[in-house]
């Protein structure tokens, strides 16, 4: 076993568990499983996926040099941006900015959480109107940038949510 890296011995152990427990049949991958969502997939104001995923270090220049050193993410000032395409429409490309924030930011207030998540909607003003008539709590807040439209919530612990809507790509 001497210098046969650790993670090989262990997926060839779990697929040796996983062929003998199925009796030596084929073993498909589990499909991920269809939750039933409170918001149609067709309605407007729905999000399509993190758009960015932000929190805060008493040490953000040693915690940005952790992680890029040990998992790839290099943030030199403006977020590791992450690349990625929608399942239903592969044609729509998107990012997800992972970023870390000073920890006397106050970008993430009144939330008393050392994290916030940005989350791509496809239809602001619908999206907002439909939490307002569900009692949600909305900042009065909004903010246009060149690359999107952005407002934020609080989820029933007071987390600050970002929400932002991405400028259609220009032809």
């Amino acid at each position: 076993m001497q210098g046969i890296p650790w993670s090989t011995i262990a997926l060839g152990s779990l697929l040796l568990i996983t062929a003998r427990s199925t009796g030596g049949q084929e073993v498909k991958s589990p499909q991920p499983e269809k939750s039933k969502l409170p918001v149609k997939a067709e309605q407007r104001g729905r999000i399509v996926g993190i758009g960015g995923v932000f929190f805060k270090s008493a040490n953000r220049d040693q915690m940005r040099e952790w992680y890029s050193k040990h998992l790839g993410l290099a943030d030199k000032g403006e977020g590791v941006m992450l690349p990625w395409r929608e399942h239903d429409d592969p044609q729509k490309e998107h990012v997800t900015v992972w970023t870390v924030f000073p920890a006397s930011t106050k970008y993430f207030d009144p939330s008393p959480a050392p994290f916030m998540i940005n989350y791509i909607v496809d239809d602001m003003d619908a999206l907002l109107e439909r939490l307002k008539q569900e009692g949600v709590k909305i900042d009065d807040k909004r903010m246009d940038e060149s690359y999107g439209r952005f407002a934020w919530i609080y989820d029933s612990d007071g987390n600050k949510i970002e929400l932002w809507q991405p400028l259609p790509a220009k032809p």
